[in-house]
C-alpha cells in the first residue's frame, strides 16, 4: 500500500502541474519564442538532449520556437587544435580571416547540426539556418574604441572579422515556422563588403527575436538571472531599476551586456526577456509553465 501511495501522490503532483501549465499554453498558443542557447548547458549531453526535448515540446504545445546558439568554447578548441593565435579584447575575440573561417566551420556544421539533430530526435522537425540563408540577417564591422593609458584619447580597436546586425529578413524563419520547422540559427552573417562576420550570439538572438516580434525572448545563461547584492535572484526588472542596479554596482561585468541587449529587445517590441540558468533541468519550461518562472524578467 506504501508503494501505491506513493505513485498516487507522484501521479497526482504530475496532474497539477499540468493543471498549473495549462492557462499558460492557451496563453502562448501561435506566439513566437527566441531562445539563445549556449553556455555550459551546451556542452553537457545531458542537458543537451533536454534542451531538445524542451523546444520539441514548446512547438508540439503550439508555441514557435526559434533558437540561437553559440559556441565560443568549442571554436577556441578548435583553434587550438589548429595552432591558430587569438587575443581577447574586452571579452571579444579578435578575429583574422582564419579565425572566422574557423567559426563559420564549427557553428554552422558540427554544433549547429548536433542542436538540429538532438531536436530531431526528440520528436520536432528542426532546420539549421545562420544569418547568410536567404539574407537572414545583414552585418556590418563592429567598431569599439578604448581610451589610451597615457594620452586618455579613444583609440579605436581593429576586432577584425567581429560584425553586429544591422538588418534582420524574418521571411525564411516565417515560412519555416509556417511549414512546421523549428529554425536553429549559427551567429554567422555576410556584410554589404561581402565579408563573413562572427556575430556575438546574444545579439545576434536579441535582434531576431526584435525582427520577429517576440513574445519573449530567453537568454540562457551560466548564472540563475539577475541578482541583487546578497546573492538573491530578482525576479522582474524594468529599465529603471536596471539602470539603478548598475549605478549601485549590482548589475556588473559580463551581465551589463546581457541585461542592455535584453532592453534593447524589450524597447524594439519584445514582449518580455528573460535571463535564466541554462543548467537548470527544464530552465524554459519552469519559467513559462508555472507562477513563480525560473529567472529574471525584462519588461518594457
Amino acid at each position: 500500500m506504501i508503494t501505491v501511495d506513493r505513485d498516487k501522490k507522484k501521479l497526482q503532483k504530475k496532474a497539477a502541474t499540468l493543471v498549473e501549465a495549462l492557462p499558460y499554453m492557451r496563453k502562448y498558443t501561435g506566439e513566437t519564442f527566441v531562445v539563445k542557447y549556449g553556455g555550459h548547458a551546451m556542452g553537457d549531453e545531458k542537458l543537451a538532449h533536454q534542451f531538445a526535448e524542451d523546444i520539441a515540446l514548446l512547438k508540439q504545445v503550439g508555441i514557435n520556437p526559434v533558437v540561437v546558439h553559440g559556441g565560443g568554447p568549442q571554436i577556441g578548441d578548435m583553434l587550438k587544435k589548429l595552432s591558430i593565435q587569438t587575443e581577447f579584447i574586452d571579452g571579444l575575440r579578435v578575429t583574422c580571416k582564419a579565425t572566422v573561417d574557423v567559426a563559420e566551420m564549427v557553428l554552422c556544421g558540427s554544433i549547429c547540426k548536433s542542436i538540429v539533430a538532438d531536436i530531431n530526435r526528440a520528436g520536432g522537425r528542426a532546420i539549421g539556418l545562420s544569418g547568410k540563408d536567404s539574407s537572414l540577417v545583414t552585418a556590418t564591422k563592429m567598431e569599439r574604441t578604448k581610451p589610451d593609458p597615457d594620452s586618455n584619447i579613444e583609440k579605436v580597436i581593429d576586432l577584425g572579422f567581429v560584425g553586429e546586425p544591422t538588418h534582420v529578413d524574418p521571411t525564411i524563419l516565417k515560412q519555416s515556422i509556417e511549414n512546421g520547422l523549428i529554425p536553429v540559427i549559427s551567429p554567422i552573417a555576410p556584410g554589404e563588403d561581402g565579408n563573413t562576420y562572427n556575430i556575438n550570439a546574444d545579439t545576434m538572438a536579441g535582434a531576431i527575436a526584435s525582427a520577429m516580434g517576440a513574445r519573449r525572448f530567453f537568454l540562457l545563461t551560466d548564472v540563475p538571472g539577475v541578482l541583487s547584492k546578497e546573492g538573491e535572484m530578482l525576479t522582474e526588472l524594468d529599465h529603471e531599476d536596471i539602470d539603478r542596479l548598475k549605478k549601485d554596482g549590482t548589475i556588473t561585468g559580463g551581465m551589463i551586456p546581457k541585461v542592455e541587449t535584453c532592453v534593447k529587445a524589450v524597447e524594439a517590441g519584445v514582449n518580455g526577456a528573460v535571463i535564466l540558468d541554462g543548467r537548470v533541468t527544464h530552465a524554459i519550461l519552469l519559467e513559462i509553465f508555472t507562477e513563480s518562472g525560473a529567472g529574471t524578467l525584462i519588461r518594457p
